[in-house]
This record gives C-alpha cells, sequence and structure tokens, in this order.
C-alpha cells in the first residue's frame, strides 16, 4: 500500500470504512484504550478535533488490546465509553492490533514509513500517534506521552501551509 488512503477498516459498528474519504485532509491515526493512564488524552483529542475540524484534520482512534489489556471491552462497551465519558464525536474503528504477527495492514504501513526511537518500528504503547499529509503519506510519529496540546502547537503551520 502506497498511502493511508489505500485502506479500508471497520468502524466500531462494522461498517466498513474506506480511509480515501479522508484524502485531502490530515489524519491523526491513534490506538487507543479505555483503561490505560494515557486515556484522559480522549478530552485532548476532542477538543483537538473540534478546534481544526473546519480547517481540515481529521482524527482517526483505533482501540487496542495489546497493552496490558486495557481495552478488554466490546464494540458496544467502547463505544458508550467514548461517549459517555469524553464525548467523543471523531470517528472510532474496531479494535486492532498493531503490533506482532496479527497487526493490521494499516499499522504496518504506519510503522515503516515513520519508526520510533532507533529506528524500531514496534507500537510502544497505547496513545500512539501518527500524523498523516493531505496527500495520505506519513509525516511523523509521536510517543505516548505528546499530548494533543502538543501536538496541536505544531499543527497551524502545516494547516496553513497546505490551504
Amino acid at each position: 500500500m502506497a498511502s493511508l488512503y489505500d485502506f479500508t477498516l471497520p468502524l466500531l459498528d462494522g461498517t466498513p470504512q474506506p480511509l480515501s474519504a479522508y484524502a485531502g485532509k490530515f489524519v491523526l491515526v491513534v490506538n487507543v484504550a479505555s483503561k490505560c493512564g494515557f486515556t484522559p488524552q480522549y478530552a485532548g483529542l476532542e477538543a483537538l478535533w473540534r478546534a481544526q475540524r473546519d480547517n481540515g484534520l481529521m482524527i482517526l482512534g483505533f482501540p487496542c488490546n495489546q497493552f496490558g489489556a486495557q481495552e478488554p471491552g466490546s464494540a458496544d462497551e467502547i463505544a458508550s465509553f467514548c461517549s459517555t465519558t469524553y464525548d467523543v464525536t471523531f470517528p472510532i474503528f474496531a479494535k486492532v492490533e498493531v503490533n506482532g504477527i496479527g497487526a493490521t495492514p494499516l499499522y504496518k504501513f504506519l510503522k515503516r514509513n515513520a519508526p520510533g526511537v532507533f529506528g524500531t518500528e514496534r507500537i510502544k504503547w497505547n496513545f500512539t500517534k501518527f500524523l498523516v499529509g493531505r496527500d495520505g503519506e506519513v509525516i511523523r510519529r509521536f510517543e505516548p506521552n505528546a499530548t494533543p496540546e502538543m501536538i496541536a502547537a505544531e499543527l497551524p503551520p502545516l494547516l496553513k501551509a497546505a490551504a
């Protein structure tokens, strides 16, 4: 696959969602979990989404249970948690694996195009983020401790330059 937009993945309700629907936008792809120390980042991600969606930013959440079994719930439980706890309105997809033999092709693509520290492709933990440009190419990886507020500070020049 050559671009983020070449992938189709199911949303939480099972509906296939072609990522080509987000072509022409900046996309922040995040592996999320409901029972993680970083889970409060949902609030910042939602705030970032609401502040920048009209400027061409899309946020996509991908629940993952590979780190400390911190996303054990069903699709309905995840949807309920995101809605009632953080009022999440950006798209949340079905659970994925981000590492190992079962890693979804999307995450293989993201990791290959934006390796982490010392060139490792492995995702370290929940709330690792990948910023993808309007062309579907990976721009940058952000480690879990990079808050949405930190990412927000980097976005205006990108969004303005691409407008």
